[in-house]
């Protein structure tokens, strides 16, 4: 026989063996234990108020989560579009540095190269307001540590302490983000 087929003959195969007119015996019947039920506990009705007041705090609940979730990743988005700005402005500081340099060469005033570098600058810097940049020259100003980089100490008796006396690279913010800081000297 087959492992797969179901013996309709409970008895072993050796049993007939030897008598093949016997009759065939069947397998007594097992009986069936019906499945034993459980007391149920009989759970308290609630109200159709209460179901409500239920329902209406869930919606309640899932309308102010979704709220949150609007508003945070409103905020990201937000947060990424200004660093992705703040990014791209950034590399074009080290343009506007050398064309600020270019622009201060004593040279004769009828230069048509100077003018033409003047116009260049004055253009960026439109552009960089335009966004939002506001460049930072803090000679004279206290010391931030918050918005200048402290590059030199001199010791002067003409400054006060902790104000910046000279300034090397100046520095840029959007908005209240400082998009590179004042390189300085300090006075001591």
């Amino acid at each position: 026989m087959a492992k797969n087929q179901k013996k309709e003959n409970p008895v072993p195969e050796d049993v007939h063996s030897g008598d093949e007119n016997a009759p065939e015996q069947e397998a007594p019947e097992i009986e069936e234990t019906p499945d034993i039920q459980e007391p149920q506990q009989e759970k308290p009705q609630k109200d159709q108020g209460q179901l409500l007041a239920e329902a209406a705090d869930k919606y309640l609940r899932l309308a102010a989560e979704y709220d949150n979730y609007r508003k945070r990743t409103a905020k990201e988005k937000e947060s990424i579009y200004q660093d992705a700005k703040m990014d791209t402005i950034g590399k074009f500081l080290e343009v506007y540095d050398n064309l600020e340099r270019a622009v201060q060469q004593a040279g004769d005033e009828e230069n048509v190269h100077k003018k033409g570098m003047e116009m260049i600058f004055h253009q960026l810097e439109g552009v960089l307001e335009k966004m939002g940049v506001a460049v930072e020259d803090p000679a004279g100003q206290a010391f931030d540590p918050e918005r200048h980089e402290a590059v030199m100490h001199i010791d002067s008796e003409e400054l006060g302490e902790n104000v910046v006396s000279q300034v090397f690279q100046k520095g840029f913010l959007l908005g209240e983000k400082v998009i590179r800081f004042a390189k300085v000297q300090v006075a001591n």
